[in-house]
């Protein structure tokens, strides 16, 4: 995969923070450094995936994304459109109300700082998830917590950030009609199912989503492996209490949550079911999750907390 040190780097930043000051002066400032990167500022829909083939077309190395982790989960579908020599590593520049993906591998928050490891560490292969039609790096998160995102105002997520989530999360516990799901997975080569009402389900490749939520605290994004979190819905608020004691902790088998660790997911819902991508909203009846190792370089520190030991071993590209 193409990736260099001192050629040009693309920013793909999205339009809402175009007038963002400190984004302006932290190029600047690079610039005047000497780093050749380039700026391009996304409209509307399709432009984030569209960029980034365009600059894996004309060879750019290192390829940026200024947004959410919406804007970033477009650009790697965009990535993943092209063949793997043609990828280039993609690094974040955090913008969003939540930026889920960016605080769990331990990126910095602020412009410059972001920017700055961006265009200057080496890049390291992390895993990529097929879902459906799409792609995804960090979480898929379905039922109960792809609603809380549906029913966060824009507004509130802009004054509260990842707390807006939460906030909403208290209002809405009861007024969420669960969904019964069949989920199907390969364990050590045997094949398990569970099939129960769903409060929460989430398909983790990354750690976090829902502005700061732990999901999947021991994932690793290089291990070629999913964490599948399975909450089944409770009916009395005995229950919920329960269901909340064992998400504090997740455990492998709970009453209420299980833990799963697999490379192939299927999910079969009763209706159409309320399912976020790293930001992006989708209603699917089923699909499959399949984890492919390795397919796509990201710019993050070595010591990322959700690097493998693995990645110390391999061999690094400038």
């Amino acid at each position: 995969m193409a990736d260099t040190m001192a050629g040009t780097a693309r920013l793909i930043l999205n339009g809402k923070s175009s007038q963002n000051l400190e984004v302006r002066e932290a190029v600047k400032a690079l610039r005047k450094e000497g780093y050749d990167l380039q700026v391009r500022v996304t409209w509307e829909a399709g432009d984030g995936l569209r960029y980034a083939q365009e600059a894996c077309h004309e060879g750019i190395g290192r390829l940026i994304v200024g947004g959410g982790d919406g804007t970033v989960s477009e650009v790697a579908n965009g990535l993943m459109g092209l063949d793997e020599a043609e990828r280039a590593s993609l690094g974040i520049l955090p913008l969003g109300s939540a930026n889920d993906l960016a605080n769990s591998l331990g990126l910095p928050l602020l412009p410059l700082a972001a920017l700055r490891v961006a265009l200057s560490v080496s890049s390291r292969a992390v895993d990529v998830v097929h879902l459906g039609d799409d792609y995804f790096i960090n979480v898929a998160s379905g039922g109960f917590g792809a609603q809380v995102t549906r029913w966060t105002p824009n507004s509130l997520k802009r004054v509260l950030g990842g707390g807006a989530y939460a906030l909403m999360g208290m209002f809405s516990i009861w007024r969420y009609r669960p969904y019964r799901g069949l989920i199907r997975w390969t364990e050590n080569g045997h094949e398990k199912e569970i099939e129960a009402p769903l409060f929460l389900l989430a398909i983790a490749n990354g750690s976090q989503a829902g502005g700061g939520q732990p999901l999947a605290p021991q994932s690793k994004i290089d291990d070629g492996l999913l964490d599948v979190l399975i909450v089944r819905h409770f009916s009395s608020l005995s229950e919920m209490r329960q269901l909340m004691t064992e998400l504090e902790r997740i455990p492998a088998n709970g009453d209420f949550v299980r833990t799963v660790r697999t490379p192939h997911v299927v999910f079969r819902a009763d209706g159409a079911f309320p399912i976020n991508l790293d930001g992006e909203p989708r209603f699917l009846r089923e699909f499959e999750a399949t984890l492919i190792p390795r397919a796509i370089r990201m710019l993050v520190p070595a010591s990322s907390p959700l690097l493998s030991s693995v990645s110390s071993a391999q061999t690094e590209t400038a």
